[in-house]
């Protein structure tokens, strides 16, 4: 691990950066010379003051960069490409995740650095955590999202997940390549997007949903206008003609809210070839359902344990929208709507695959009927990552 940089620089290196009015984020390169400035002259007298000197300067640094412009000791584990989730249960007990298995580190901060920690990611967002709002889901400049509850919700600690945004995974054939997607599925979900299907890809916590959706979304033809509302910005999407919108949280007097019901409205006005849904959760599936039913493809994420699972939530769903919304129209509607449902599944050893690709084929005894156009193979799988190897 990188030695702890001496307080006393790090509060020179602050006090200076404040003094000569350097914005950290447009100017790194000022910052890095004030850095090891403050390093060497602590070295410089540091036999001479009785001060233990520092042996490895450039790590120090690193150190240093960390705490006054970085997120401190985490920032060497959100630069670590293969780490895909840092969580905080307490100052003490600190997670990582990767390849989707949970390890612990040994890291320990404190409850002040914690919350100082939460202020810093905060800054930019124009979000805040506070005894009236002790949630928050924000995106952070990287794209990763993060999210903390404090107490009295939680019993003690401040609770933090920093989920981040992986670009290794930005497009399907990245995908077949990692063994997440098998190449027939990803011959199907391409040839959807392309054609202006809509499709929705379900599944558990940590499945990898978001990731399939952007690498579905990079799939679409480039002449394609598409539109993406989201509580919090997740989706890693790069096209040519994008419009990328997030809702918002009440401000203090409980105005100014923006929900994914409105965006979704909005994006309708905004001339979409593609509507795309981060995550339908609540009364918005019926403003998506009324869309796509005029005609505007679509593709969104949703929880459930199975393709046709998901389609009898996306089923339930709008009927949160109002007591003058009934089964008998949403079930047809969900039906002639939905092209393909993409099921992902997270195993025991952390790996994340699509395990099948359903197509609602009409509606029968109250009930979405489906046909499987793709399920995954065990023994194919093996073969192709022995080929691989």
């Amino acid at each position: 691990m990188t030695p702890a940089a001496p307080p006393a620089v790090v509060e020179r290196v602050r006090d200076r950066l404040r003094t000569e009015g350097v914005d950290t984020a447009r100017d790194a390169g000022a910052a890095l010379r004030i850095a090891r400035d403050e390093v060497r002259r602590h070295n410089d007298f540091a036999l001479a003051r009785g001060l233990a000197p520092i042996d490895d300067e450039a790590a120090c640094v690193r150190d240093v960069l960390a705490r006054v412009t970085g997120y401190g000791p985490l920032q060497a584990y959100l630069d670590d490409p293969t780490v895909e989730e840092v969580w905080i249960n307490a100052p003490d007990r600190i997670f990582i995740a990767r390849g989707g298995v949970a390890e612990r580190v040994p890291l320990a901060l404190t409850d002040a650095a914690t919350r100082d920690l939460v202020e810093r990611m905060l800054h930019a967002t124009g979000r805040r955590v506070d005894l009236s709002q002790p949630f928050v889901d924000a995106s952070l400049p990287d794209g990763s999202r993060l999210h903390v509850v404090i107490p009295d919700i939680t019993r003690r600690h401040w609770s933090i997940n920093i989920r981040k945004f992986l670009p290794a995974f930005g497009d399907l054939g990245s995908l077949v390549a990692a063994g997440s997607v098998a190449p027939e599925a990803a011959r199907l979900l391409r040839g959807a997007m392309a054609d202006g299907r809509s499709v929705l890809v379900s599944g558990a916590t940590h499945a990898g949903k978001t990731t399939l959706l952007s690498a579905m979304i990079a799939a679409c033809p480039p002449h394609h206008r598409i539109v993406t509302v989201e509580e919090t910005f997740e989706l890693s999407v790069d096209a040519p003609d994008l419009v990328a919108m997030q809702g918002r949280q009440p401000s203090l007097e409980g105005t100014g809210e923006v929900t994914l019901r409105r965006l979704v409205k909005e994006a309708l006005r905004m001339r979409p070839d593609r509507l795309v849904v981060g995550e339908v959760r609540d009364a918005e599936a019926l403003d998506l359902l009324l869309a796509l039913n005029t005609g505007v493809p679509g593709a969104a994420t949703i929880h459930a344990n199975s393709a046709r699972e998901a389609l009898t939530k996306l089923s339930a769903l709008p009927l949160l929208a109002g007591r003058n919304i009934d089964s008998g129209f949403v079930l047809p509607a969900v039906a002639s709507s939905v092209d393909l449902v993409a099921h992902c599944e997270r195993d025991a050893a952390g790996r994340r695959r699509v395990v099948e690709i359903v197509e609602p084929v009409g509606v029968a005894d109250g009930a979405i009927e489906c046909r499987t156009v793709y399920a995954f193979d065990d023994a194919a799988a093996a073969a192709r990552e022995e080929s691989a190897a």
